[in-house]
């Protein structure tokens, strides 16, 4: 079998003929080769082929068209978007500029080479006021779908792996992430209640139009979604109130499609795993155990239950040189062996292989799915 007929063969609910192995390399290959890491949207709309090739020197599962434009965004005429980049103390800094009727919110992110990523060293929203500015601002979103630019993303990736459609986050992973920041969106889900929970509507309403739209690319296998979900920032109490209506909607409408959805949770596990079970979700795409996550492999797999699908095995930090290589071959193996239990699974790294892994380690890993991951 081909990694894509594996992976579609678990989407499936079926056994292959051993565990799919796919990783996410695109950080580690754009940190290795010093290579242009674009947020402003758009840089990837055309295949990213040195990427691809990169995965398939190691013979490595695709599925992640990081920073790709598989559709493209329009405001309505009263909403201006700018972006400028400037230096500042000579490092990149990106600012994004969001101007509407009732207000302008400011957001900006600086670059920093020794993660290679972009901090945000601005929060866009500070007052009540600016989140009604930010809720107007996307909820007059319209798109326009590039499926000649995805089809070319899947043409490229071929029999590597699948090519996921990417509609970013939920209105809370937006606020979260993006405009607030963790303890500023604490305070504000307390202190402004009524207009957090109606900013939030509005953008998820928004959100769904993308989702319906998504849902309609021909021969698509599955959508990912996910706010980077972390169950110390989001627990299921948190999430029941702020997402979990808008995951159940999305993932009905993605369903209704004839596709799979996953949802990346890369952060804490624990009741993490069950709540995003419970929303209809397919796929917990990026799940990492110990040493960095919370629950063991089996623990993982004991929460999800046996149909949903793991996506993910070996935790950041087990990549790197200064691991020794034993303990990364003992964290595969611990994740190959819940296949045991359930074919629902994907050998995969804990989120993304991070700048500064030990190259060997992909093949590494690769012989021992070979190997072990057998059925």
């Amino acid at each position: 079998m081909t990694e894509r007929q594996r992976i579609i063969t678990v989407f499936n609910g079926k056994t292959p003929d051993r565990a799919p192995f796919m990783l996410d390399l695109s950080h580690y290959y754009f940190e290795k080769f010093q290579k242009e890491w674009n947020i402003t949207g758009g840089h990837y709309a055309k295949p990213d082929i040195e990427l691809i090739e990169y995965h398939r020197k190691f013979d490595v599962g695709f599925y992640l068209p990081n920073q790709s434009l598989q559709y493209t965004t329009h405001y309505s005429e009263n909403v201006q978007i700018t972006t400028s980049t400037e230096l500042v103390n000579n490092v990149p800094q990106i600012t994004w500029k969001y101007e509407t009727p009732i207000g302008i919110i400011i957001r900006s992110r600086i670059w920093e080479p020794s993660s290679y990523s972009w901090a945000i060293n601005k929060w866009g929203v500070t007052t009540e006021q600016d989140l009604k500015v930010l809720a107007y601002a996307l909820s007059s979103r319209t798109y326009e779908p590039y499926i000649t630019d995805y089809n070319e993303w899947k043409e490229a990736v071929g029999d590597l792996g699948i090519v996921y459609l990417l509609p970013g986050y939920s209105a809370m992973g937006y606020i979260l992430s993006y405009w607030m920041g963790i303890e500023n969106t604490m305070y504000a889900v307390v202190d402004w209640n009524s207009t957090m929970h109606e900013v939030v509507e509005q953008i998820n309403t928004n959100n769904l139009e993308l989702i319906k739209i998504l849902a309609e690319y021909p021969d698509a296998p599955g959508i990912l979604m996910g706010d980077n979900f972390s169950s110390d920032i989001q627990p299921p109490s948190f999430f029941n109130e702020w997402s979990a209506d808008y995951y159940k909607k999305a993932i009905s409408i993605i369903h209704k499609g004839g596709k799979k959805t996953a949802v990346h949770v890369d952060g804490r596990l624990r009741n993490a795993i069950g709540m995003i079970r419970d929303c209809g979700a397919d796929i917990i795409d990026a799940v990492t155990p110990t040493p960095m996550g919370d629950l063991s492999p089996q623990q993982c797999r004991d929460e999800a239950g046996d149909s949903l699908i793991l996506s993910g095995g070996v935790s950041p930090d087990l990549w790197l040189p200064s691991v020794p290589m034993d303990r990364f071959r003992q964290a595969v193996m611990d994740w190959l062996e819940i296949r045991k239990r359930s074919s629902a699974l994907i050998a995969n790294a804990g989120d993304q292989v991070p700048p500064k892994a030990e190259e060997c380690r992909i093949e590494v890993m690769r012989e021992l799915v070979e190997k072990y991951g057998q059925y």
